[in-house]
């Protein structure tokens, strides 16, 4: 995912007479920052567009996108182009890490995807989530009276964010609160790998480095929780019977390495994301403080509008045609949800934030077989933080109206977010 040398070729359109279209590199400073401009121009040039540029083809209109998230025949496994990327001093890190992220469910197909998932499918279900609304609240009061204080001016993505989710995951997974810095610590550099972040062979040697040590640490800890069972995620599959029937144990804590990256990052960028999205918009942060009911219409209109995922990449598995182009089998796919998600064909005024927005049915969880097997946890999280926040801090606002991104291809994440409590 290194940068081309060449930023700016030009691709005509094929109406005679119109501006010629100017593709541009995704991870240029200035799409990363605020990619939404050059998103649309992308989708109303062509929804689905090759680029020579990425070598894979964008696919940035709702309809579009929605086919290719049913077709069996665009695959989600795409472990080998992250392989291949490694640089070649790094790759005797990485055999047993590809085959740990070979067991991760976003990466599988259906049957085999199925199987995977369905290990994990009562406890991420609404209702098993639920029972932590009180503690998740709990702990949000916690950390906001110790690091959020009315008055005082901070950075709410490193004050609450960021350890917010944190605390609730590693609490939901059963990992011992002493074990907290070496897991999110190995959690934030698997990051690196997954997104794209690591570039150099030392960042990727720690990358993969850091995977095996996440998967040693919870192998460990399902070990422990054979035969010292607790109220938490790992104890209730294990209880269940399946791990060494359906899977295997070692697909197990692949997995679960998978849950352990996932959770945090997503729900700390989409708290981040909700509450710039509220304060950059005064009528619709009041219009929430006056309707609570309101603030997980919030939390779901920036999951569309700056959501916390900007696309996803896949690849075709053999030959189809989309809109009428020939997509030929191992060629790359990249679903822009974030574009897809502001497509005006689907979406009313799609540029304007609104809680009030009415059916939604945005793409920032993925659809069908893939939709996000966490997406009720998120949500319980993002929901109560967000509402706390704006409750009890009436005073909320912006310290600053700039604001930088990580650069990522595939994450929406601040890198930081000052704001007066």
């Amino acid at each position: 995912m290194t940068a081309p040398v060449t930023l700016t070729p030009t691709t005509p359109t094929d109406a005679p007479g119109t501006p010629a279209f100017a593709e541009r590199y995704l991870l240029d400073p200035g799409i990363n920052a605020d990619p939404y401009g050059y998103l649309n121009a992308l989708r109303d040039h062509r929804p689905v567009h090759h680029s020579r540029m990425h070598n894979a083809w964008l696919i940035t209109g709702h309809e579009q996108v929605m086919r290719c998230l049913r077709d069996p025949a665009i695959s989600a496994d795409r472990v080998r182009p992250l392989m291949d990327a490694v640089p070649d001093g790094a790759r005797e890190d990485a055999e047993r890490a590809f085959g740990i992220l070979s067991r991760w469910m976003v990466f599988n197909d259906p049957p085999q995807h199925r199987r995977l998932r369905q290990v994990f499918q009562e406890q991420f279900a609404a209702r098993a989530i639920a029972r932590y609304r009180g503690f998740v609240e709990r702990v949000t009061r916690t950390v906001l009276a110790r690091r959020a204080a009315p008055g005082t001016t901070g950075d709410l993505v490193a004050d609450i964010a960021r350890p917010l989710p944190a605390l609730v995951f590693g609490r939901w997974l059963g990992v011992p609160a002493a074990d907290g810095p070496s897991f999110w610590y190995w959690n934030a550099r698997v990051g690196d790998l997954v997104l794209g972040a690591a570039q150099e062979e030392r960042e990727y040697r720690t990358s993969l480095r850091s995977l095996v040590g996440l998967e040693d640490y919870l192998g460990d800890l399902v070990r422990r929780r054979r035969s010292e069972p607790g109220d938490d995620l790992i104890s209730s599959v294990l209880a269940d019977g399946r791990v060494g029937d359906t899977v295997t144990e070692e697909e197990f804590v692949g997995m679960l390495t998978q849950m352990a990256f996932a959770g945090g990052e997503t729900t700390g960028n989409l708290i981040a994301n909700t509450v710039l999205a509220l304060l950059r918009n005064p009528a619709e942060l009041a219009a929430v403080r006056e309707d609570p009911e309101l603030v997980a219409a919030a939390v779901e209109e920036t999951m569309r509008h700056d959501g916390p995922s900007k696309m996803s990449i896949r690849g075709a598995a053999r030959d189809l045609e989309l809109d009428g182009h020939a997509i030929r089998a191992g060629e790359r796919l990249f679903l822009v949800t974030a574009a897809a998600n502001r497509d005006p064909a689907r979406f009313p005024d799609p540029d304007v934030f609104s809680v009030r927005r009415a059916g939604t049915s945005h793409l920032g969880f993925g659809f069908g077989a893939h939709f996000c097997i966490g997406a009720a946890l998120a949500r319980l999280v993002a929901v109560a933080v967000v509402d706390v926040l704006v409750r009890d801090h009436p005073d909320l606002r912006l310290a600053s109206d700039e604001h930088t991104w990580q650069l990522s291809l595939l994450n929406r994440s601040l890198t930081a977010l000052p704001v007066h409590y």
